[in-house]
């Protein structure tokens, strides 16, 4: 997977946020490949309010373009690496369920080929 662009906002973007936002999306890597081209992605990390010292302030929030396709994973947490690690964990989920799509559409192309043959 390419990632196009990591933006850091109300932040320093440094070292240790990009690789951990490159490792949480390579893990992301098999799940791709099984939708042709390369993908690329766009992911913004950073600080929801810059007042608050409790609750759910880091957020992450990851845009996945993927052939025919366009996939968004958002989360908010205290901990910037876990709201990392936890929009890297939906966007698993939302390719399982895209691919379990691809799928069905093409069985139901495959049933619909042998009907007409028939």
């Amino acid at each position: 997977m390419k990632i196009d662009r990591i933006k850091a906002t109300g932040i320093e973007l440094t070292d240790a946020i990009s690789a951990v936002v490159v490792k949480e999306l390579a893990a992301l890597d098999p799940m791709i490949v099984r939708f042709g081209p390369p993908a690329s992605a766009q992911v913004e990390v950073g600080k929801t309010t810059q007042h608050h010292n409790k609750g759910p302030f880091f957020r992450a929030e990851i845009n996945l373009q993927v052939p025919n396709r366009a996939l968004r994973a958002e989360s908010e947490h205290e901990d910037l690496y876990v709201a990392i690690r936890d929009a890297a964990q939906k966007l698993f989920m939302e390719l399982a369920k895209e691919k379990d799509r691809h799928i069905e559409g093409r069985q139901a192309e495959d049933k619909q080929e042998e009907e007409s043959q028939a």
